[in-house]
């Protein structure tokens, strides 16, 4: 269980494929320093176990699953990813319950300054856009994020300084596709209302 509060941000130095359409890759980060076999680490919001920690590396394995339904087969040497550790029971709930369990993909329509503020529009498809309200929660790269308003096809995000600054949003571009996980409750509010 994670917050999606992004604690620190990764690079990717390394990628190896692996069988049965697997990888293995391997990240950069202070915040790995002290992860050990078998933490789980959110990367880009997929819920990854370390496999191989060394020093301020550590690899993970992928399977053809998780390259298939995420953006990490998307990533090359020098991406950057944003990291959270595992939520501890001792640990303060700032942003919403996150899983690390990524629906699906989405694609950034537009991210740039709109005025004075940093606007960030998603195109995704109608599997998440069932589970989005305005002024809702959505984790998009593993950032909780507040849904600003519903557009054509997709939700609209305003972007505090901060969360530019400190995620990988900074290294993003029109066309990028992100990784999308949608509010729990939703999920489950949904199923218990198809019963009915």
């Amino acid at each position: 269980m994670f917050t999606g509060l992004v604690q620190a941000i990764g690079e990717v130095v390394a990628i190896e494929p692996r069988a049965q359409g697997g990888a293995r890759i391997t990240l950069s980060s202070a915040l790995i320093q002290s992860a050990a076999p078998g933490d789980s680490i959110a990367v880009n919001g997929c819920c990854l176990t370390v496999t191989e920690p060394n020093g301020p590396k550590a690899s993970f394995d992928l399977l053809a699953e998780t390259l298939k339904h995420t953006n990490m087969g998307d990533l090359k040497i020098g991406s950057v990813v944003n990291l959270e550790p595992s939520l501890r029971p001792t640990d303060r709930m700032g942003g919403h319950f996150v899983t690390g369990h990524v629906d699906t993909c989405g694609t950034i329509a537009f991210l740039g300054q709109d005025g004075a503020d940093w606007r960030l529009d998603i195109h995704a498809p109608e599997i998440i856009l069932n589970h989005i309200v305005r002024k809702g929660c959505v984790a998009i790269d593993g950032m909780s994020l507040t849904i600003a308003d519903l557009i054509p096809g997709g939700f609209r995000i305003w972007i505090i300084p901060h969360t530019l600054a400190a995620t990988n949003l900074k290294q993003r571009k029109t066309g990028d596709r992100v990784n999308l996980e949608s509010d729990l409750l939703a999920k489950y509010t949904e199923k218990l209302l198809r019963k009915n």
